[in-house]
């Protein structure tokens, strides 16, 4: 047997990350609030920023993927809020940071010892892994830590034969991105022109990504950009 446990897979990346790997026989486990409707994905309601809740669910991903020969823990929950640095709230901050980097530590260190060589740790970054923009900072500066992560994380379990990276997406048409920009279709036309292509990216054009990357251990410790060829400002 063979496991995927993803976080957020209810909808967007995870949604469709959870499809690729039922397709590809997987025992594919959901960790979010809301249920993954994808036949076969066995749903563990999960608050993300409840320490209680993801024990629990670890807990039950001890029996459930015990026997798993490798296991795909993709990390692609996140919260993402307009704030900046002159009004995020440290109340705010700390909710954000809850589920964008504390939870993939518990989730890491409660699963590590199911996990064995084949294994791998995929974190979906983002553009603003490695840059900023205005009006985004928790997320940017949680995303930045995810990158740091996946880069000790591999440090880490160097000859533990699991391997790490960071997926950054760029702008991919998903809930969450027409949340933050308020569901503005010029807006959404204006940042899908923003690339080579000149269209927004798909879900399923990310999570065929993640499939590849945890079938292919030559990227431990990488960072790999999927962004259409972003214009340079």
């Amino acid at each position: 047997m063979k496991t995927a446990i993803i976080t957020g897979a209810s909808v967007g990346i995870g949604k469709a990350t959870a499809q690729q790997f039922i397709a590809s026989d997987y025992q594919v486990i959901n960790l979010s609030r809301r249920s993954c409707d994808v036949d076969g994905v066995h749903n563990l309601p999960c608050d993300l920023m409840d320490s209680a809740a993801i024990q629990s669910c670890v807990d039950q991903l001890l029996a459930l993927a015990q026997d798993s020969e490798s296991i795909a823990l993709v990390h692609n929950a996140s919260q993402m809020r307009k704030d900046s640095t002159r009004d995020c709230a440290d109340e705010d901050l700390r909710s954000v940071l809850e589920t964008n980097v504390v939870a993939i530590n518990t989730l890491n260190r409660g699963l590590l010892p199911l996990m064995g060589s084949g294994s791998s740790i995929l974190y979906v970054g983002s553009t603003l892994s490695e840059k900023a923009v205005p009006s985004s900072f928790s997320y940017v500066l949680s995303k930045h830590a995810q990158l740091g992560m996946m880069r000790a994380t591999c440090q880490d379990l160097m000859g533990s034969g699991i391997h790490t990276a960071l997926i950054c997406p760029g702008f991919t048409d998903t809930e969450m991105l027409r949340t933050h920009l308020g569901n503005d279709d010029a807006v959404l036309q204006s940042i899908g022109g923003m690339n080579s292509f000149c269209r927004l990216i798909e879900p399923e054009e990310i999570a065929g990504l993640l499939h590849w990357c945890h079938h292919n251990p030559v990227i431990n410790g990488s960072v790999l950009h999927a962004n259409l060829g972003q214009k340079e400002a």
